[in-house]
């Protein structure tokens, strides 16, 4: 089984935090939604011998296609893939884009999950990240969703942000848990390089939150959607039972997927590729029939360090009988010993044929990881 994941990059406006491929250019929709279904079929044979399981339409802000667009390309995917058994179909959306007529438009495509970036209930903080919603619009767009029919409906909070307090994050979450959604995806506020809030950041015209001030609001967000019914599945997400993303599950379990769109990224087991985040440059290429992207092939450290990174992003962590399995005697035995320091500390927990992180390891564990990478 496969996923494809399908980059729409249009948004109305930046937000200040994204550092996600996108534009604000949106006379192109048209033009890139056909260069789109090119794609497809020039790299259908990528994924000839697999079944279709999952369809991620991730952005930027993919709700801004129109329905005929999205039809266009879900005609395509039938056309070139074996689409017969998909479960899953995500689309991701803004809540200001979401209303009775945006369900109405959208009730013969096959989406049967919405991932909205609701990001705070709090208008303050919404009109500081540079949001088009307010919380009004937020609430009543969940409820737009269940009266369409959707039951699968995934939002996206962030905390850590300049301003916020403990009790604005613990708001944001009872808030999230009253509107009864399926899923929840919670993250630290990230500076990324060349974005405004980067910018901010090094002009000293905002203060990042203390670490540990960071920390009692992930370990408030844990406990709060545990006492709720939420499984913590993986270091930000957290899924009622049953409810839990398959297309990011198969990311961090090592299933192929196929990325098509500017910026967006493929895996094979073997070979990662990508394409050019540059909007001209990605329509262009396609219109005159070269595949874009470039690609690298997966040396074994990179394929040790990458099992090592995306298993311990899981609740149940690495599977030591499939990591020796794969990766041989002496790798096994590295990781055994490269781990002794951090299960004595209790970041790390030994639990029969597994290792995953504590909570409190959860909240650190990119340093962790890394302790743990090889080189060739």
């Amino acid at each position: 089984m496969a996923g494809i994941y399908i980059h729409i990059p249009f948004c109305s406006s930046r937000c200040i935090y994204c550092s996600f491929f996108s534009t604000t250019n949106l006379n192109q929709r048209e033009r890139y939604t056909a260069a789109l279904c090119q794609e497809l079929k020039m790299r259908c044979k990528e994924l000839q011998e697999e079944k279709i399981s999952t369809i991620y339409f991730g952005g930027g802000t993919p709700s801004l296609l129109s329905p005929q667009q999205l039809k266009l390309i879900f005609n395509t995917i039938e056309d070139c893939f074996n689409a017969s058994e998909v479960q899953e179909i995500t689309l991701e959306c803004n809540p200001d884009d979401i209303s009775h007529t945006f369900f109405n438009n959208l009730k013969e495509l096959p989406i049967n999950r919405i991932s909205m970036g609701i990001q705070s209930f709090n208008d303050e903080t919404l009109h500081f990240l540079k949001r088009r919603h307010n919380s009004i619009q937020a609430i009543n767009a969940v409820k737009n969703c269940k009266d369409a029919g959707y039951n699968n409906i995934s939002i996206d909070l962030i905390y850590g942000i300049p301003g916020q307090n403990i009790e604005d994050f613990k708001s944001d979450i009872e808030t999230a848990v009253s509107l009864d959604v399926t899923h929840i995806s919670s993250y630290h506020l990230s500076y990324e390089e060349d974005t405004p809030i980067w910018q901010m950041l090094i002009d000293k015209k905002i203060d990042s939150i203390d670490e540990e001030e960071s920390v009692r609001m992930y370990n408030i967000l844990c406990h709060t959607l545990k006492g709720n019914n939420f499984n913590h599945y993986e270091i930000s997400n957290f899924a009622k039972k049953g409810f839990e993303s398959k297309h990011n599950s198969s990311y961090w379990n090592g299933v192929p997927y196929l990325g098509v769109g500017a910026g967006a990224h493929s895996f094979d087991i073997d070979t990662r590729r990508w394409n050019p985040d540059n909007l001209n440059e990605y329509i262009e290429g396609i219109e005159l029939g070269h595949t874009v992207y470039e690609e690298e092939h997966l040396t074994l450290a990179d394929k040790h360090n990458e099992a090592i990174m995306l298993g311990l992003r899981k609740q149940e962590g690495i599977s030591l009988s499939n990591f020796k399995n794969r990766f041989g005697e002496k790798l096994y035995n590295l990781l055994l010993s490269n781990t002794e320091t951090q299960i004595k500390s209790g970041t790390l927990i030994k639990e029969k044929d597994r290792i995953h992180f504590s909570e409190h390891g959860l909240f650190i564990s990119d340093n962790i990881v890394s302790s743990l990478f090889i080189v060739d």
